[in-house]
């Protein structure tokens, strides 16, 4: 296969599963209460459906970069791209929430190889400078998926069955099989390295366990004293495998990889700045809905503006990098960021509409501004050979950031409404001006973590990218 010929098609293969997988997952938050009331269940009782998703990928994603070496990246992505389909046709086809449970497990496996593999083969297929173009290539076909998965999901239970938003993969998986085996490129790595079993149960298990306790935490269902001894098992295990990582040839994951300050800046860096940005997604929807009255469909309208800006963003996205550098745009991005999260909270009931669409395309703008920039520059100073290795450390913190983000958003929330109930929508509103302040307070402050870059960090990334920018 020419490296030419697999440079042109890349993107879209990759781009064809992440709009699977974006689509599904916005589509099936808009589906809970109907899905809830023909399984003759509560919405609450749901929670696992999502949750369940969220743990298998934090648990297989950092599989993901031994078996891309082990067995190949066509191999591999191919087999997740099935593995997701088949496992949404089980989800349409699941008669009680243990079946709906297991098959979102296997939608999670499929998704966790699914994803780094795919940005390890953009990472191996492009120089560095033309890494990034190459990217924002395939997140503008992703952003599709949070555009019109609101609106199809509306639609889809609104007329049809809400088993149907699940077979709505079939025939994407198809057509990213065809893709796949016509274009797909086969890297390995260089030396098979043996698989570090002590390591994935550390690692997993510890993952997995604060993963679900902060999915549940504040539930009645599990104590305050239960809690704080399942947290303290989770550290201690995490705390294991950073031992043991150490002093093992072959680590699931090697944390050596953060001496490389740019990588380390980015992916921690990244870590603190999700923990504000993780919980607007929630957070939007509970001020549109409980606070202002607005009904689903049209809060899930007023989630579109963000992911339209962020499409946009991303034909952009490339010049202002080459013309400001990484360094300036992180430090002062940020702060953008955090004085918009600030701003939803002078959104009140007799705010104008187009206000509120207004700062949500802000929003979006510089969310995708501050995700290109983190994610691109985290591979600027990473050799070739060490690429599987920190595509699957990127992905995996990046997925740890999402949940940790969700449920920072979800304690803050739940801190300030107290025992007020969501009937007086006054007082909720209130209570989440406060959460916008403060989770805007702690994405201004996250900003310091980029101080630490020297100007001309991600110059191998940026450098020309404005030039390429229409070569894709």
């Amino acid at each position: 296969m020419e490296q030419s010929t697999v440079k042109r098609y890349l993107p879209w293969v990759v781009a064809t599963a992440l709009f699977m997988e974006q689509l599904d997952s916005t589509i099936v938050n808009t589906a809970v209460p109907v899905m809830a009331a023909s399984l003759n269940v509560s919405p609450l009782s749901l929670k696992g459906v999502v949750a369940s998703y969220i743990l298998s990928l934090a648990v297989g994603i950092p599989v993901s970069g031994w078996m891309a070496d082990r067995f190949g990246t066509r191999r591999v992505f191919a087999w997740a791209v099935a593995l997701f389909t088949f496992s949404s046709v089980l989800c349409g086809l699941s008669v009680n929430v243990p079946m709906l449970v297991g098959a979102r497990i296997l939608q999670g496996i499929g998704a966790a190889m699914m994803m780094p593999v795919g940005r390890l083969s953009i990472i191996r297929t492009y120089p560095k400078s033309e890494l990034l173009v190459a990217m924002n290539f395939v997140i503008i076909p992703a952003l599709i998926g949070p555009l019109l998965g609101p609106t199809i999901g509306g639609l889809i239970v609104h007329w049809l069955s809400w088993r149907d938003i699940f077979f709505v993969n079939i025939p994407v998986g198809i057509a990213a099989q065809w893709l796949i085996h016509r274009h797909m490129p086969d890297y390995r790595g260089e030396s098979q390295r043996s698989f570090d079993l002590v390591g994935f149960v550390l690692f997993g298990t510890g993952t997995a366990l604060l993963s679900w306790l902060l999915e549940v935490f504040g539930e009645h269902r599990i104590d305050g004293t239960m809690a704080s001894v399942l947290c303290a098992i989770a550290i201690l295990l995490l705390l294991g495998y950073g031992f043991h990582a150490g002093r093992t040839p072959s680590p699931l994951l090697r944390l050596s990889l953060f001496q490389v300050r740019t990588f380390r800046i980015s992916v921690l860096g990244g870590f603190v700045t999700r923990l504000g940005l993780g919980g607007i997604p929630f957070l939007l929807p509970l001020l549109y809905q409980v606070g202002l009255g607005m009904t689903s469909w049209q809060s899930g309208l007023l989630m579109m503006p963000v992911a339209a800006a962020a499409m946009f963003m991303k034909l952009v996205a490339t010049r202002i990098l080459a013309r400001f550098g990484y360094r300036r745009v992180l430090v002062v991005n940020t702060v953008l960021i955090g004085l918009t999260i600030s701003l939803f909270s002078l959104v009140a009931a007799n705010t104008p509409l187009w206000l509120i669409v207004g700062l949500s395309l802000v929003q979006g703008f510089f969310n995708s501004l501050q995700f290109t920039s983190m994610n691109s520059m985290a591979y600027s100073d990473i050799e070739a050979q060490d690429s599987s290795m920190a595509s699957t450390i990127g992905s995996s913190m990046q997925q740890l950031s999402m949940s940790f983000g969700l449920a920072c958003g979800t304690l803050v929330t739940a801190w300030y409404l107290g025992d007020i109930p969501q009937t007086n929508r006054f007082a909720v509103t209130q209570a989440l001006h406060h959460a916008f302040l403060l989770l805007g307070a702690i994405t201004l402050l996250s900003s310091l973590s980029f101080w630490a870059l020297r100007p001309g960090d991600g110059s191998a990334v940026s450098q020309g990218a404005g030039d390429q920018s229409e070569s894709l």
